[in-house]
């Protein structure tokens, strides 16, 4: 039997090779209890040009939280970090990703960055 995360990771195979025949940069999202993260690689898959997370000093002040543990797991933090990710993506030269979701359920938190992506300007 598949472990959670094997499932997961098999789901997400198939996106990639999908994302990778498009020849976009693509937007990834890696969410784990605590906190949410997003990148977007390059169309080559070689190199980061942007990166987001709710492990970030600044966001976490932000989302008014000195050392309580949590916070960075909720939507409206998934939110910020969709906000942030479009707007270095954009710094960077990048106005077109593939929206990849690492295997990950497109509900709750991933859908929440993906919206607030698109809302600041990404397209996907």
């Amino acid at each position: 039997m598949m472990t959670k995360k094997e499932q997961r990771l098999r789901r997400s195979r198939q996106t990639r090779l999908r994302i990778a025949q498009q020849r976009v940069a693509r937007l990834t999202v890696f969410r784990s209890n605590s906190h949410i993260y997003a990148s977007v690689i390059s169309d080559d898959g070689q190199k980061v040009l942007a990166s987001a997370s709710t492990a970030e000093k600044e966001v976490r002040e932000q989302l008014g939280a000195g050392a309580t543990a949590g916070v960075g797991g909720n939507v409206s933090a998934a939110a910020i970090i969709g906000k942030r990710i479009a707007e270095r993506a954009k710094a960077a030269g990048v106005e077109k990703v593939a929206f990849d979701r690492s295997g990950f359920a497109y509900h709750g938190r991933v859908k929440a960055l993906a919206e607030a992506a698109r809302e600041a300007g990404l397209q996907f």
